[in-house]
């Protein structure tokens, strides 16, 4: 259900290149920044967004999504699952398409929030996996 393969497919392939990455930061072991290289690979600009700031992949990072000072198409979002619902939140506050939650983050109010407001969403997927399945 959270991983529809056409809202999947949509997000990947149709909603536009410019992904927020929450809670990338330049912590080569945190499995945000191995897919963060992915996402780079399939011709995405990945924006770091981490209460550090840091550059990441030669992109400057942001303390928060409103930070950013330019459209966001896609927020993919590597924080726990407690706090994923006000990221979410704030994703549609600035106007994303869609939101992504990665492996192992669920908030079922976020989602139906996410969806309620119009955006696509996919909820406890990854996009370097997903890239796969589309044979990407």
């Amino acid at each position: 259900m959270y991983g529809d393969p056409a809202v999947i497919r949509e997000i990947l392939t149709e909603l536009g290149d410019t992904w927020a990455v929450v809670g990338l930061s330049s912590n080569r072991a945190r499995a945000a920044y191995g897919v963060a290289e992915v996402l780079r690979r399939h011709g995405k600009r990945v924006v770091p967004v981490h209460p550090k700031a840091e550059t990441v992949h030669g992109e400057q990072g942001y303390r928060s999504l409103s930070d950013i000072p330019f459209e966001v198409d896609v927020v993919d979002v590597f924080v726990n699952s407690r706090l994923a619902g006000a990221v979410a939140d704030e994703a549609v506050a600035i106007g994303a398409k869609a939101v992504w939650f990665q492996l192992g983050v669920v908030d079922e109010a976020a989602y139906e929030r996410t969806r309620g407001a119009g955006l696509a969403m996919v909820m406890d997927r990854c996009p370097a996996i997903e890239f796969n399945s589309l044979g990407q």
